[in-house]
């Protein structure tokens, strides 16, 4: 998937960039060049010239200065760089030395001298280099810096014009994200819970620091919605746009030659000085340059394509923050300075404007790969949206005042009180126009092609306007516009292969169902086959990690429907096949058995910890009816029957004690364990420790079912 955003894991563009701009360190060459030192080089290969300014020291004055100064070999390297930068010299070369990550870590290693290159940032005519170095620096550094540290932040940041503020938002977004290690192992809960309590005994992060520091900036989230929000010139044609973008794309492999071209064009046309950048008339792009034919059309494009950059950066920055400590006053911004409805209008001329396949496919990729603008800001959009909805009455935002109108009258008709937070939704906030932001996601999600990399993100976008507590009046609405038989028909009709998109899909359908007697019969309605139910049971069969989600809102619904009193669910539990498969007693210990043994405490994660809860959710429903010590029996024969006793139970054992230490002191998570499944968190809570009890003699303690020989129940699995 998409590296998130930009690529799909952290956000919009978040590539390293290379530290091309080592030559804008003040000190060295005087006053900055108006063009980026690849740009140099290249200019200077063209001309013969080379970088002239380096000639002037020699190899033992660079030596001395270096140790005298402790420039840690950097004024060495740049007389590599002119070494290399002349005619029918290697630009290859030249590049892997402006790539050597000993120069941006050994500048790292200066904390001063980073805090020092935001006084920098004061002037337009240094901006740029400054932001990239620093960019560069902070990619490699290994403790991040605090913004609280910089001189006057603040006024920095307020002094920013708008394409500036963009452009800090590339640095804002490494030092407000957590660093990551890329450990795998690393994203276990036992490591995450063992960072958290060293996190508790040091204090907050810095990257939670630099989040305050930015919040507490008078009109910093206005701005930044209002980067967001504003409207693209539309000059430019659609068609010869995307065609300039490939095109451009095909040599400008990052941001930062982009950022120098940007400032490049802007100048020719001030001071019409052509040849600063490309070669003259009649050179071809055997050097790696386009034709010069596309030099009138350039700036223009140009222009489209960082208005497109610049809202990948906002989006993320904007992200991370409504995921943080202070995401309450960050909803309270947003809401305020009307991001929801400002992205609302851009959504068919800017997010989701329709474009060719072809146009979207880079030199090098493919159409899955999610490295252009295009299909980056859609991804960036969609995690947006997700992290905006997620258990927050402001989703209702994404509607517009008809559509909620239409969840009070879905209340109405069914003689159920209004959801509180629809009644409380601030009028003037909501999106206007014919639809809302939420009903357009699902047009564009129902046409979306069988393979799109988008499908995931959709589907957890339009999912996190669910989660929570259950709303009826939610369901129907989303019900009501085919959502249930567009989820059916990618996952049985198109037998989707892509575990990420049917884990998003099940997880989305698990909560269009749960609870609602509607969604069940229309779901009875389009698997009316034998043949279909089979397809639909093989996919959910084939990764319980991934339909988990589903089994538990599935059996959830049957306990409540079996205590209703209703012809209608009397109806539906006669006639539905899947509520019929789940309601046997081996289905149940057959999903149980399963989702046992595929985890283990060390491997325990964010994503398949949840295997973890619906294996409760069956026991606590069994518990009800008084049939637990009934299951247990069951999980012990299965065990023998495997020729391996004990080792399903003693498994179980030591995930129920990490459960106790996970859960018992997150008030977040325990509320969502509450809210999804309307069991008191307390009840939960009880059964766990009916299960540990280290009484043998209980009927409904796992110790009762492991024999003697086999026990192995005090392993220690914290992990320091």
């Amino acid at each position: 998937m998409a590296a998130a955003p930009a690529a799909a894991g952290s956000g919009a563009g978040r590539g390293r960039r290379s530290a091309a701009t080592v030559a804008a360190w003040g000190g060295w060459g005087g006053r900055p060049r108006p063009s980026n030192i690849l740009l140099q080089l290249r200019q200077g290969q063209l001309t013969g010239r080379g970088l002239v300014r380096a000639v002037q020291f020699t190899e033992t004055f660079l030596t001395e200065r270096d140790k005298q100064s402790k420039w840690s070999g950097i004024p060495q390297l740049l007389l590599k760089l002119h070494t290399t930068s002349h005619l029918h010299s290697d630009f290859v070369e030249c590049q892997n030395i402006l790539k050597t990550e000993g120069v941006t870590k050994r500048l790292a290693e200066k904390n001063d001298f980073v805090i020092f290159l935001f006084t920098l940032m004061t002037s337009k005519k240094t901006f740029l280099q400054t932001a990239t170095l620093i960019e560069d620096i902070l990619g490699v550094k290994k403790e991040m810096i605090r913004l609280d540290e910089v001189p006057n932040l603040s006024s920095l940041v307020s002094n920013f014009d708008q394409q500036q503020l963009a452009n800090f938002c590339r640095i804002l977004a490494v030092t407000i994200s957590e660093m990551d290690t890329g450990n795998d192992d690393k994203h276990t809960l036992l490591a995450k819970n063992a960072q958290q309590k060293k996190s508790l005994s040091l204090g907050p992060s810095a990257a939670e620091i630099n989040q305050a520091a930015l919040l507490s900036i008078p009109g910093f989230v206005e701005r930044l919605c209002k980067l967001a929000t504003r409207k693209v010139s539309e000059s430019t044609g659609t068609a010869s746009f995307l065609q300039e973008l490939e095109e451009w794309y095909t040599w400008l492999d990052n941001a930062l030659v982009l950022d120098a071209l940007m400032r490049v064009a802007n100048e020719e046309s001030e001071h019409n000085q052509a040849s600063i950048v490309f070669p003259p008339p009649g050179a071809s792009e055997e050097n790696g340059l386009p034709h010069t034919s596309a030099r009138t059309q350039l700036p223009q494009s140009m222009k489209i394509m960082h208005e497109i950059m610049y809202k990948l950066e906002v989006l993320y920055v904007l992200c991370v923050l409504l995921m943080g400590r202070q995401r309450n006053q960050v909803h309270r911004m947003i809401a305020e300075f009307k991001l929801i409805p400002g992205l609302n209008n851009l959504f068919d001329k800017l997010i989701w404007r329709k474009h060719s396949a072809s146009a979207l496919v880079l030199h090098g990729h493919n159409q899955n790969c999610d490295c252009s603008p295009d299909i980056t800001l859609k991804i960036q959009f969609l995690r947006l949206l997700q992290s905006f909805s997620d258990h927050h009455e402001n989703k209702y935002l994404l509607l517009n005042n008809q559509e909620l109108n239409e969840l009070s009258a879905i209340s109405l008709k069914a003689n159920i009180p209004e959801v509180e937070a629809v009644l409380n939704t601030d009028r003037s906030l909501v999106c206007d126009g014919k639809r809302g932001l939420l009903t357009r996601l699902l047009q564009v999600m129902k046409k979306e092609p069988a393979e799109s990399s988008f499908r995931f993100w959709q589907a957890r976008a339009v999912e996190s306007f669910l989660r929570g507590t259950t709303s009826y009046a939610d369901q129907m609405f989303l019900l009501k516009r085919g959502l249930l038989e567009h989820i059916l028909y990618c996952i049985v009709d198109s037998e989707c292969k892509s575990r990420d998109v049917l884990q998003s899909y099940f997880d989305l359908l698990g909560e269009l169902m749960k609870f609602n007697v509607d969604a069940f019969k229309r779901f009875n309605k389009y698997i009316n086959t034998d043949a279909k139910f089979q397809v639909f049971l093989k996919q959910i069969n084939s990764s319980l990690v991934d339909s988990n989600m589903l089994v538990r809102c599935v059996t959830l619904s049957l306990d409540r429907f079996e205590n209703q009193v209703d012809m209608k669910v009397a109806e539906v539990l006669s006639e539905c096949r899947l509520l019929a498969y789940i309601s046997q007693v081996p289905t149940q210990m057959s999903f149980l058995f399963r989702l046992i043994n595929i985890i283990h405490v060390q491997t325990l994660t964010q994503e398949n910890v949840s295997c973890l809860n619906t294996s409760l959710v069956i026991l606590m429903l069994a518990r009800r009816k008084e049939r637990l010590p009934l299951y247990l029996r069951l999980l012990q024969r299965m065990e023998h029957s495997k020729k391996y006793p004990g080792f399903l139970l003693n498994n179980f054992h030591n995930l129920l004690r990490f459960w106790q230490q996970h859960y018992l002191h997150k008030d977040k998570d325990s509320t969502c364990l509450e809210n999804s499944s309307c069991i008191s968190f307390s009840y939960w809570k009880e059964t766990v420790s009916i299960l540990l009890n280290p009484d043998r003699q209980s009927p409904s303690a796992l110790v009762s079912y492991i024999e003697e020989p086999y026990m192995d129940i005090d392993r220690d699995f914290t992990e320091e």
